[in-house]
């Protein structure tokens, strides 16, 4: 019975309270993000990285990091629309590994008659962790956001039920 009465004043306080757990992993998926980038772009090898893909790959970033910090303001008010946005930006940061990572990792240049690798092993595994956190961070916040505001909107239906009957 009392943990009954707890669980239904944990849901009638989400009513005055934001949803702070999807805001802040949102937030720290942009941190993340911010990672990769920052990993990707610090390296110079020869020419490799100056591409039409890289530019996409800048705006892209950019794009990431201004809706990201949207939905991580829009989730505080548990709005189920942008927890499925986050957890869609989650499955991009995964497919993002496949792209500028694995290909750089896999491409060598010469540079004064020596070949090199552009993207060594431990620089992989760097921006494959940044991505896989990004990713898991805007996955966790999402489910846990669509899971908070659907617990909202049942509380809220009852007690619109409620006023009706009085």
């Amino acid at each position: 019975m009392k943990q009954e009465t707890d669980n239904q004043i944990a849901v009638d306080r989400m009513r005055y309270t934001k949803n702070k757990f999807s805001s802040n992993m949102a937030i720290l998926a942009i941190l993340f993000n911010v990672f990769y980038f920052v990993n990707i772009y610090k390296s110079d090898v020869s020419d490799y990285y100056y591409n039409i893909l890289i530019g996409g790959s800048i705006v892209f970033n950019l794009l990431y990091l201004l809706l990201a910090f949207l939905a991580s303001e829009e989730v505080k008010q548990y709005n189920e629309k942008y927890c499925y946005v986050l957890i869609a930006m989650g499955l991009v940061q995964f497919i993002r590994i496949f792209i500028i990572p694995m290909q750089a990792h896999s491409a060598v240049v010469t540079i004064a008659k020596v070949e090199r690798q552009v993207m060594y092993t431990s620089q992989f595994m760097r921006c494959v962790i940044y991505l896989v956190l990004s990713g898991a961070c805007c996955i966790a916040g999402g489910i846990v956001g669509v899971k908070l505001s659907r617990t909202l909107k049942a509380y809220q239906a009852t007690l619109g039920e409620e006023k009706r009957r009085d």
